[in-house]
């Protein structure tokens, strides 16, 4: 078989303490998946089921990297997440295996549009330009389950030019892992490369050109964020 174009670079995620990369396939990013930003939001978690985005796996950021303001906003928010690598997929997986298809953990900064959002709910239109544009996913070093473990709990937090904006506990999340991943397995077939950005807490806020922010979680380290 011969390309009629080149092909395009596979998008991958460093790996704390190896060379290898991780190949991603695709990212998917749960909606208001802690209590207090479903409210800042406008919705009631308490009545509502996980809902779901995507991202282009080749919008992702590595740590350190300086971006550019992204076109089409003057209101670019950050939302610090923690982030879950599948190392194998799957249908219908159910919830009390469902961590066994883990292959590491990130955190992640799921930059958003937030002023193309808002226009796109207040007209019933899709999410894809505020969520999926280009460097819109800053994510930092995979590290291992096998070495750090399964995350059920463990500070989250976010600074912006080293004031804190965002401050949590992954034990906040609503959905926790094995219950996202078991319920998005319901609505398609999950596989070895998958992402899945698990939810931000409340808080978020603007970013301007010059601003560096740093999202964080403990055990799994930081990744920083440059915006010109």
């Amino acid at each position: 078989m011969t390309w009629a174009i080149p092909t395009p670079a596979q998008p991958f995620l460093s790996i704390a303490g190896s060379d290898q990369k991780f190949p991603v396939r695709r990212i998917f990013c749960v909606g208001q998946n802690y209590a207090a930003h479903a409210r800042e939001m406008g919705s009631n978690p308490d009545r509502e089921l996980p809902f779901f985005f995507s991202k282009p796996a080749d919008a992702l950021v590595a740590d350190g990297a300086s971006i550019p303001y992204p076109s089409g906003t003057s209101n670019l928010h950050h939302e610090v997440e923690l982030v879950v690598a599948l190392g194998k997929g799957g249908a219908n997986i159910a919830a009390d295996a469902a961590l066994d298809h883990v292959w590491g953990y990130a955190v992640g900064n799921d930059l958003t549009r937030r002023d193309v959002q808002a226009d796109a709910k207040s007209n019933g239109r899709p999410w894809d330009m505020a969520k999926g544009f280009d460097r819109s996913a800053p994510c930092g070093e995979l590290h291992p389950a096998e070495s750090v473990g399964h995350f059920t709990k463990g500070a989250i937090s976010l600074s912006v030019n080293g004031e804190t904006r965002q401050k949590s506990d992954v034990s906040d999340l609503i959905w926790p892992v094995a219950d996202v991943i078991a319920y998005l397995s319901t609505l398609v077939e999950l596989s070895a490369g998958d992402l899945i950005f698990t939810g931000t807490p409340e808080n978020v806020g603007p970013l301007q050109s010059g601003d560096t922010c740093v999202a964080q979680i403990d055990g799994l380290g930081s990744v920083t964020t440059h915006i010109e």
